[in-house]
């Protein structure tokens, strides 16, 4: 992963930059729905002291190197709709995991998709990785919709993958590379 801090992602109806403490209000909103984080590894956010616990998490990762946590915001009124992120990077084998949520109010409008499309550009792009990947609790169609409208394939199901909030998970495992990325790109120009 570079150094360099990455750039601010511009969509046609979102900014995509790195979460700020400034952004915890917003964020907050999002995470202290039920189903929002229905399929996350994390609980539910009770308060700001949650955000604020997260925050430093996040934090940390990028200090590390590990991760880099952006946040969706509208350019429209300026309102963090969600967030998404690169992590676990394996930079030898050109590799990362993909993450993200949105609020509830917004699901529905193709802000993911969007969001995720300029992500996966920076990534196989400027970054060079060579490999996504995405991990999915298999009851959460949606998102496994979503990562196959992105061109994901999905390579098979992970049984009793993970233990979350105190449940034996599955997961369903999806890929990227970043031939098949820019190819699809290609074509769609």
């Amino acid at each position: 992963m570079s150094s360099l801090p990455p750039p601010e992602l511009l969509t046609p109806r979102l900014l995509l930059r790195l979460v700020q403490e400034a952004d915890l209000t917003d964020l907050l909103a999002v995470h202290a729905d039920e189903e929002v984080n229905r399929y996350l590894p994390y609980v539910t956010w009770r308060g700001m002291a949650d955000a604020q616990a997260w925050y430093a998490k996040v934090l940390q990762r990028r200090r590390e190197g590990s991760a880099m946590q952006f946040v969706l915001q509208q350019q429209a009124g300026g309102r963090v709709i969600g967030g998404c992120l690169l992590f676990r990077f394996e930079p030898e084998s050109g590799l990362a995991e993909l993450g993200y949520a949105l609020g509830r109010r917004d699901w529905g409008e193709g802000y993911m998709q969007e969001a995720l499309s300029a992500l996966l550009d920076y990534a196989f792009g400027a970054m060079q990785l060579r490999r996504i990947e995405a991990e999915v609790d298999p009851r959460n169609r949606a998102s496994g919709q979503l990562l196959l409208g992105l061109g994901f394939q999905c390579e098979g199901l992970l049984r009793q993958r993970r233990v979350m909030k105190g449940e034996i998970k599955d997961a369903q495992m999806y890929g990227l590379l970043r031939d098949e990325w820019l190819a699809r790109r290609a074509g769609s120009r």
